[in-house]
C-alpha cells in the first residue's frame, strides 16, 4: 500500500472520529438543553400553580369580606311585614307532653328535648312543630311552605336553605302564608324565593341576637320523620 493512500485513509479514520465526537457534543448538549428546559418549565408550572392558588386565595378572602359587609348591611334593615313576640313570655322548657301553640309554624314557647336538625336540612315532609322549636332556640331560620308555592321557589328557597348552616325547610300545610320564614321569635310571610326580606331574614336571624342559645347544636337532633 503507498504512503499517499495510507495518508488518506488515516486522514478519513481521523475525520470519522471527529465527526462522532462533534455528534456526541451535539447529543450531549442537546440532551442538557432539553434537561434544563423541563427544569425551566416545570419551575414556571409550579410558580403558576402557585400564584394561581395564591390568586384564587386573595379572591375568596375579597368574597367572604364582601359578602359579611353585605350580610351586616343586608341584617340592618328593617324587614317589611316581620312579626315579633316578647322573648320574655316565650318559655323555653323541655317538655314530653304536647304543646298547643298559638301561632303557626310555632316561634317559640316550650319544646322537646330534642332538636330538629338544622344543619342546612331540607325535608320533603312536614316535621313536629316541637322539635322545629329546639331548633329555633339554637338559631335557626326555619323556611316553611304549602302546597301553593311555585315549584321554582321552593326550589330555589331548598338550596339556600342546603348551603345554609342553622337553618331548615320543610312544608306547613295550616299556615296563614304561602312562604313563611320564622326564627325564635320572630316571623314574616314573603312573596317568592327572591323577595328581599328573605336575604334580610337570613342576615338578621341565622344565629342573629335572638337566638336563646347561639352556638348549641344543629346536629345529632331529630332526623327527618
Amino acid at each position: 500500500m503507498s504512503f499517499d493512500r495510507r495518508t488518506r485513509i488515516e486522514q478519513m479514520r481521523n475525520a470519522d472520529r471527529a465527526r462522532e465526537r462533534r455528534n456526541r457534543a451535539l447529543t450531549i448538549g442537546l440532551s442538557a438543553l432539553v434537561v434544563v428546559g423541563l427544569v425551566g418549565f416545570g419551575t414556571y408550572a409550579l410558580l403558576d400553580r402557585s400564584e394561581a392558588a395564591d390568586r384564587k386565595q386573595a379572591v375568596a378572602a375579597e368574597d367572604a369580606k364582601a359578602s359579611a359587609a353585605e350580610k351586616k348591611s343586608l341584617a340592618a334593615e328593617s324587614i317589611k311585614g316581620l312579626k315579633t313576640w316578647d322573648a320574655k313570655k316565650l318559655t323555653r322548657n323541655h317538655v314530653t307532653t304536647t304543646v298547643t301553640y298559638p301561632m303557626k309554624p310555632p316561634v317559640g314557647g316550650d319544646h322537646s328535648p330534642v332538636w330538629m336538625n338544622c344543619d342546612g336540612a331540607v325535608y320533603k315532609k312536614a316535621i313536629p312543630d316541637m322539635n322545629a322549636v329546639h331548633a329555633l332556640e339554637h338559631g335557626s331560620v326555619w323556611v316553611t311552605y304549602t302546597d301553593k308555592a311555585p315549584a321554582a321557589d321552593v326550589a330555589a328557597l331548598a338550596a339556600r336553605v342546603g348551603k345554609t348552616s342553622y337553618s331548615l325547610m320543610s312544608p306547613y300545610q295550616d299556615q296563614a302564608g304561602t312562604i313563611m320564614l320564622s326564627a325564635w321569635g320572630n316571623q314574616v310571610t314573603v312573596d317568592s324565593a327572591d323577595d328581599r326580606r328573605v336575604d334580610q331574614f337570613f342576615a338578621k336571624f341565622v344565629q342573629g341576637p335572638q337566638t336563646p342559645e347561639p352556638g348549641a347544636a344543629c346536629t345529632g337532633g331529630l332526623e327527618a320523620p
